[in-house]
């Protein structure tokens, strides 16, 4: 039964910075599951979550539970798949989960997968959404909302109702690979690090020509570490793969920096070095 939140018991599965930025946000709705898949993730993840909900309007910590059994999401009414992102791994996430709880619905913070595709894959179609949050989960109010044609009944109204607790702008968008931001924002900040290859120009050179003089709150290369080099190969790749262009993948530093272990924000060392990491 729908309620004016959308959902009254919401899950995530998974323990990184989207997945526990969710989880802080939905606290303030009310009871929130965390799935972790190992007790080192659990314990990061509450430490993260608790610290979150401090940035989170009306986050409340005491709502969240972390967990590392599936079977504790059983009664949750919504799941909300947020782990890796790669299609092997969130179908097979989604698949263990529509076996532990067959009465949820789903949703996927995917960035850039096809939404059918993993609905097909999972054997979940009629009942996952595309639920694109972006990072920092806690201040950022947009949320890319992919219904696909074949949900069932309930489930988009549901889902809208979430997005508006969450006190989040839901805008809905067709199932093409990287929705509308990042069909957008991945060529852009590709095409800088194809600048720094062909021109020898710095990061921070680049990063200043934009932040100063396009007026952008964070340059291309800052934000490419921000997001992760690994996702950044990742999504790259999944908007090749949609339409053959050569300019919608990953740039050849982008790929050197993923076998480097070169990150970004996430590792210490991307384009710039993080000390506190």
């Amino acid at each position: 039964m729908s309620t004016p939140t959308g959902y009254a018991r919401p899950g995530v599965a998974g323990s990184g910075a989207i997945a526990c930025g969710l989880a802080a946000c939905a606290t303030a709705i009310g009871p929130v599951r965390v799935l972790a898949r190992s007790d080192a993730s659990a314990w990061r993840a509450e430490e993260q979550v608790e610290d979150l909900c401090k940035r989170a309007p009306g986050g409340n910590a005491a709502n969240a539970t972390i967990t590392t059994e599936i079977d504790v999401l059983a009664e949750c009414d919504l799941i909300v798949e947020a782990i890796v992102e790669d299609y092997d791994a969130k179908t097979a996430q989604l698949r263990g989960l529509a076996a532990a709880c067959p009465e949820s619905e789903f949703a996927t913070t995917t960035s850039s997968l096809s939404i059918g595709a993993l609905g097909d894959g999972a054997g979940v179609a009629d009942r996952l959404f595309g639920l694109h949050v972006f990072n920092p989960v806690t201040r950022m109010d947009l949320v890319e909302l992919c219904l696909p044609a074949d949900l069932l009944r309930g489930i988009g109204d549901r889902a809208r109702a979430f997005c508006a607790a969450l006190g989040k702008r839901a805008v809905e968008v067709p199932d093409e690979p990287g929705f509308v931001v990042n069909r957008l924002l991945f060529p852009y900040m590709f095409d800088a690090v194809r600048m720094l290859e062909r021109t020898g120009l710095s990061p921070e050179e680049v990063d200043v020509c934009m932040t100063l003089g396009a007026g952008h709150p964070m340059g291309p290369l800052k934000l490419l570490d921000f997001i992760g080099i690994d996702v950044a190969v990742a999504v790259g790749q999944e908007l090749k793969a949609g339409d053959g262009e050569a300019v919608h993948g990953p740039p050849e530093t982008l790929q050197r920096m993923l076998a480097e272990g070169r990150l970004g924000c996430k590792t210490g060392s991307g384009f710039y070095e993080y000390a506190d990491q």
